[in-house]
């Protein structure tokens, strides 16, 4: 058994700090200042964010907002994308599974990392046109 007081860790605003990672599954701690964001994003992965003091607004891409402090569980279908904005400091607990999920770049061929660098470069022009 493994086991985190998740109120005495430290981590650093805008450092998220990785407190497990299987073949399964990843942990990870955040910490957002208040009137802060983690912009408009989406993971390859299923992600569960638990709200473990502070407060967040979480906007998804179809517009649906909800926000909750202390206790808030978020759930987050793979890709779904989504932005988390801190109304208050804010510490969090953001778990991923399977991880890495399929798409991520570490599971990649070289090949598959090329195609994608080079659909990313393809959309970010056609976002800037």
């Amino acid at each position: 058994m493994r086991s985190w007081d998740l109120s005495d860790l430290a981590v650093e605003p805008h450092t998220p700090r990785i407190i497990a990672s299987t073949d399964d599954a990843r942990a990870i701690l955040l910490n957002l200042p208040a009137g802060e964001a983690l912009q408009e994003h989406e993971v390859h992965e299923r992600a569960w964010l638990l709200v473990l003091e502070g407060e967040v607004e979480i906007e998804v891409e179809d517009g649906t907002r909800v926000s909750g402090g202390s206790g808030f569980l978020c759930e987050f279908e793979p890709r779904e994308r989504h932005e988390v904005r801190a109304r208050k400091n804010t510490r969090s607990l953001l778990l991923l599974t399977p991880w890495p999920g399929a798409g991520h770049p570490g599971t990649m061929t070289l090949a598959e990392k090329r195609t994608a660098r080079r659909r990313a470069r393809e959309r970010g022009a056609s976002d800037a046109a």
